[in-house]
């Protein structure tokens, strides 16, 4: 039976889908200022031509669809429809569209996945680590790493600011290989919550029949709404899905040093006592740590001692 675990984390919240002690789908909410879809916001429309709006809790927002009615520096309500997307130099703005609603928060990870229909299980850190079990660490290496391993060959995703990309590699037969790979990808897209434009390039294969196996590989795992095409006889195809956030792959590279800080903390945070007071960690875990003193400051109190980080 698939549940839902759920972590209140220090510095994030963490999700994962899991069915049969393996994880389906898996989502990180950091703790921060940045809006959230669903959200609904007051603002001015600072740009008429390019749908920019001013938020009035700070930040900027383009709207997907033109304001009706609305002049330039008008005041306007809007609702948040995709996230901000990090990328190299500067990140995506967040889309939003106008609304006659009544401003109100985005709901948060916890409410998301409460409302999914399927069950929610929240974990505290003295219980056995369920998220661990079923391949927590494993997930969020794939995600910063992007090696992906399956039955006969190996997956490289890279996310790039176009597309996601997915790279086959294994030995022949080929077709096999492909096919395999294909249910490979469709997983791991929906494992790290990937939307947007996606590529696969699988091996060359020859004959309708087996590219459109591989095609069907993809429509048997990837639950929709998406779009794709058919393998090319260059062995690329494209997929495309909704997207509201960023992937968990864009969330971790976006900043490692954070990521690794926070999985630290959840580290210590299910030590068993006594639990250590001085860790020794690298330069940019101790400099993101030194941002975030309430972190700091939390997992001190969970662990019930005064911890203190020094750089190695």
């Amino acid at each position: 039976m698939a549940e839902w675990l759920y972590e209140a984390g220090i510095g994030e919240a963490r999700a994962a889908l899991v069915a049969d002690g393996e994880i389906l789908e898996a989502r990180i909410e950091l703790d921060d200022d940045a809006v959230r879809v669903g959200a609904r916001l007051t603002g001015r429309l600072a740009d008429a031509r390019e749908g920019r709006v001013t938020l009035d809790r700070g930040g900027e927002a383009v709207l997907n669809t033109p304001a009706r009615g609305v002049t330039q520096g008008a005041a306007l309500t809007v609702e948040i429809v995709r996230e901000a997307i990090p990328e190299p130099g500067r990140a995506k703005l967040p889309r939003a569209v106008p609304t006659d609603e009544a401003p109100a928060d985005a709901p948060d990870l916890l409410a998301r996945i409460t409302t999914s229909g399927v069950p929610v299980r929240r974990l505290l850190a003295h219980q056995p680590d369920a998220l661990e079990q079923a391949g927590w660490s494993e997930l969020l290496d794939e995600a910063m790493n992007g090696e992906i391993v399956f039955a006969r060959g190996a997956l490289r995703m890279t996310p790039t600011p176009a597309m996601v990309l997915f790279d086959v590699d294994g030995e022949p037969p080929l077709e096999p290989l492909a096919i395999a790979a294909a249910s490979a990808v469709a997983r791991a897209i929906r494992r790290h919550d990937i939307g947007g434009s996606i590529g696969i390039d699988f091996p060359t294969i020859a004959g309708k029949a087996a590219r459109q196996a591989i095609g069907e590989a993809i429509d048997a795992l990837l639950p929709p709404p998406f779009e794709r095409t058919a393998l090319n006889g260059f062995g690329f195809l494209q997929i495309v899905r909704r997207r509201s956030r960023a992937s968990l792959p864009e969330l971790l590279r976006a900043d490692p040093a954070g990521a690794a800080a926070r999985a630290l903390l959840r580290a210590i945070e299910r030590t068993p006592p006594p639990v250590p007071q001085s860790h020794r960690v690298g330069a940019r875990v101790h400099a993101r740590l030194a941002e975030h003193p309430e972190w700091v400051a939390e997992a001190s109190r969970r662990a019930g001692t005064a911890l203190t980080f020094t750089p190695s």
